[in-house]
């Protein structure tokens, strides 16, 4: 763990990584799209509306599963202050929102057919939403805490006790009534969808992982550039200082 802490050879496996990230999101998304779009048959219930899951049932996937990768980090920075985890997980939190602004719109557009309704204060809708309001807020006390330690740890806190909203994103329609249908992708016994529905949702799984590797080694190579730089003028000033009380 601690070799892959390192930046200088966090930087050369990323540059392996994300031409492949990038290339298996295109062809996945593409190919996806194309069968579940085109190929896949409607859904017997819900008709042609159900073809958002395509995009809402990835979208939900990972704006829960970015948030619980945020919490490692931050718990690796807690623990062995290495610089890699904290810019990993600050760069991962926009990412985590949008897919978590995908999900909140696509499952709107289609409750309002299925419901009757755009939004409802269902259980799992409404952690959901919680699980937004904790990303605007990591990302906002990451920006006032700027690159003070004592700002990088706050932020990292705050990030492992909204952890706590995960399990109850995931279990909020066992543990309540709800409106929201039951889990039919991840399930202990498996799948409970059509294989003509479930190979198109998977590739899109692919497509949206692969999407955020992607992104976040974009985003986490421009940080720690930043952050060299950051030392470098720290460095340069340092070295004026001396020079001039010599």
């Amino acid at each position: 763990m601690h070799r892959f802490a390192n930046p200088a050879r966090f930087l050369r496996i990323s540059r392996v990584l994300l031409p492949l990230a990038v290339a298996i999101a295109v062809l996945s998304g593409v190919l996806g799209l194309y069968l579940g779009l085109v190929l896949s048959p409607a859904d017997y219930q819900q008709g042609e509306v159900a073809r958002i899951m395509y995009i809402h049932v990835p979208a939900a996937i990972l704006s829960s599963g970015v948030y619980f990768f945020i919490a490692v980090m931050s718990a690796c920075f807690l623990i062995w202050r290495h610089t890699l985890a904290d810019v990993l997980a600050r760069e991962a939190a926009p990412i985590g929102a949008v897919f978590t602004v995908i999900t909140l719109l696509t499952g709107m557009l289609w409750g309002k057919p299925t419901w009757g309704a755009y939004w409802v204060w269902d259980a799992r809708l409404t952690s959901v939403l919680i699980l937004l309001m904790l990303y605007l807020g990591y990302m906002g006390l990451a920006s006032a805490g700027g690159h003070d330690m004592r700002g990088k740890v706050a932020t990292a806190w705050l990030a492992l006790v909204g952890a706590i909203n995960l399990p109850i994103i995931k279990f909020s329609v066992e543990w309540w009534n709800s409106l929201h249908q039951g889990e039919s992708l991840l399930r202990a016994d498996g799948p409970s969808i059509a294989p003509s529905m479930l190979h198109p949702l998977m590739l899109m799984l692919v497509a949206f992982v692969a999407f955020f590797l992607a992104l976040l080694l974009l985003r986490a190579e421009a940080a720690l550039g930043e952050v060299k730089l950051r030392r470098l003028q720290i460095q340069r000033i340092a070295r004026k200082n001396a020079a001039i009380e010599l």
